[in-house]
């Protein structure tokens, strides 16, 4: 298996900060892994997300995802990368509340050129495997926070994405549905989605990922692999 990752001294500096942000940092997630990335705030935690996600742009060293070294792309091919190549799973779902459950799944598949048919498709397929199906022309405000955060799992897997990306995805949630996405998360894993998620839940952490890198001040602090979560 190939790296999925690869960042080489990266360093992200924000004009009004004294130092950076992150970096210099090189690391690398495998093909099939699920990292979890830890820290406190302020570490650098959502600054790396959004290098991988190509949400922002290195200030020195390369950021390579999927083979491709997104640094490199003008913002049209970003774009381009993202929809077809990252799945995206935010902490507060950002559902569009005026499309039903099934459009705002299909919509990055559409974006991104394929047929309404077959987008339907796969998004029925998707909504079937998460268990809310019967949900596919609800609107998302009938929905509780853990059935409204299955809808954004499954609108990030719609395109098949190399790298699914996840940013605190139980920290809008009631303890409940955080299991229940928590669950999914290892089921994905389980079935070879390589996985990123940002999180300061350590059990979260512990029970999803096989690896949790653990950033202080911009650093990787601790990489360690845990075992759990892991897919042998």
């Amino acid at each position: 298996m190939g790296n999925v990752i690869e960042l080489r001294g990266a360093v992200k500096r924000y004009d009004n900060a004294d130092g950076p942000a992150l970096g210099p940092l090189t690391l690398t997630v495998e093909e099939g892994e699920a990292v979890a990335v830890t820290g406190p705030s302020g570490s650098g935690k959502s600054t790396l997300l959004n290098l991988v996600a190509g949400l922002d742009k290195p200030t020195a060293g390369t950021v390579t995802v999927g083979g491709t070294r997104i640094d490199d792309l003008g913002e049209g091919g970003l774009a381009r990368f993202r929809r077809e190549r990252i799945g995206m799973v935010f902490q507060f779902f950002n559902l569009l509340d005026d499309l039903t459950v099934l459009d705002n799944i299909v919509l990055p598949a559409q974006l991104a050129g394929t047929a309404r048919g077959k987008a339907a498709a796969r998004a029925h397929e998707l909504l079937e495997t998460l268990g809310i199906d019967q949900h596919a022309r609800a609107y998302p405000g009938r929905l509780s926070g853990g059935e409204r955060q299955r809808v954004a799992v499954a609108r990030a897997l719609i395109n098949r994405p190399a790298l699914l990306l996840a940013d605190e995805p139980t920290g809008a949630l009631d303890m409940a549905s955080g299991r229940d996405v928590r669950e999914l998360l290892i089921d994905l894993h389980r079935g070879g989605q390589t996985i990123v998620l940002v999180t300061h839940d350590l059990d979260l952490a512990e029970s999803c990922a096989g690896r949790t890198v653990h950033l202080v001040d911009g650093h990787v602090a601790l990489d360690r692999n845990s075992g759990a979560g892991a897919v042998r």
